[in-house]
Formats: C-alpha cells, structure tokens, sequence
C-alpha cells in the first residue's frame, strides 16, 4: 500500500467528513460477530483497539436500514436497500436522514451474475447521470477480502482476513482494513458494511 498511499496523497477525497482523513494511512480492524443481529455486532477499532464506528440496525425493517455511529454513538451514515431494483441498490444518506436531499452515495452490482467475486459500483450523489462510476468494490467473499478503486484504477482501500485464535474461539470475524493517505476511512468502512449487507443477501 505504500505506492498507493504515495499516489493519493496530493489528492483529498472526502465523502463524509473532513475529520476522517488522515495524512497517512490508516489501519483499521472490523470485528464482526457471527451468527447474531444485535447491534454492536459489527465493529470498527483502530490500532489502539479503540471502538471508532460500529453499526446499529433495524433488523425486522423492510429495506433492512442501518446506520453507521462513531465511538461517542453519534450518527454518521444511514444505509438502506432501495427496493425493487435488479443490481440490489443501497443507499447512503448523512445522519439519520433518508431525505434524497440527503443523500450520500449509492452503490449497486457491476452486473446481475456474480459467482467468485463480487464487483460492485459506487456513485457519489452528485453523480446523477452514472455513467462511469466514482468508486469500484471488487472482493471475494469466499476469500473475505476486498479491494476499493477510485475511478482511475488507483486502489484507494485494502481488506484482508485476519485469522486470530478469538476469531476461531468466539465466533468473530476479524478483518484488516488499510486506507490510503487522505482517504475518508468512515467512507470505506460505510462502503464495506454494504459489500457485507450484499454478500448476506447471496
């Protein structure tokens, strides 16, 4: 990630907000919990182990809505699944909000047959025509990893597994998340939540 990190760092890309983008690249663990719907069950922690984001979910909601909290429970993203649409849309608005005038990005399948490898397009909100996409997810689920591109092919975000013994023990997913210097890492961790929600779905 070093050369990616190099490449970004003149260029300052912000979606959420300007307090999520650091210098430098960061390190970012998510620790998902298995098997359970309770809130808190999805986590973001920084190096330090400090819980910086996590997720809180209307499980029982019919467009399946979440939002995306930072560390003190402020709301920061809210996601919801745009109903009736055949590349499985979902929605990113500011705050709690589900206003249009509200909205964020919007991400939704390359194409409708996806088997090893899910490859998903993000449109920021002032993308109405989306003809080219601003972002690309390309991840394999079986793999749990994922990679995250800017619309010039830069790689602007990496995920990894993490194999750790409390993820063997306790029933956690554990994953390594690096964002490029400059990038809006509450950004990437709302569009991993999506690609998570989307391979759910599968």
């Amino acid at each position: 990630m070093a050369g990616t990190s190099e490449a970004m760092a003149t260029e300052h890309l912000e979606v959420i907000g300007p307090q999520f983008c650091a210098p430098y690249a960061v390190d970012l663990s998510i620790v998902k919990q298995v098997m359970t719907l309770k809130d808190g069950s999805f986590q973001v922690l920084d190096v330090n182990e400090n819980v910086i984001f996590s997720i809180k979910g209307k499980v029982f909601s019919l467009r399946e809505r979440r939002v995306l909290v930072d560390g003190a429970g402020n709301p920061l993203v809210t996601f919801q699944q745009k109903l009736l649409t055949a590349h499985n849309r979902w929605q990113a608005f500011r705050g709690e909000s589900t206003d249009p005038k509200q909205l964020l990005f919007s991400v939704k399948k390359s194409g409708l047959h996806q088997f090893l490898k899910t490859k998903l397009d993000v449109f920021l909100a002032t993308n109405t025509k989306e003809e080219v996409s601003d972002f690309k997810i390309e991840g394999s689920w079986m793999e749990k990893s994922c990679v995250i591109y800017a619309s010039n092919s830069t790689e602007v975000a990496k995920m990894h597994k993490k194999r750790t013994a409390e993820s063997l023990l306790l029933g956690k997913d554990n994953f390594g998340v690096t964002v490029s210097a400059n990038v809006d890492f509450a950004f990437i961790v709302a569009l991993i939540v999506i690609l998570d929600e989307i391979n759910e779905d599968e």
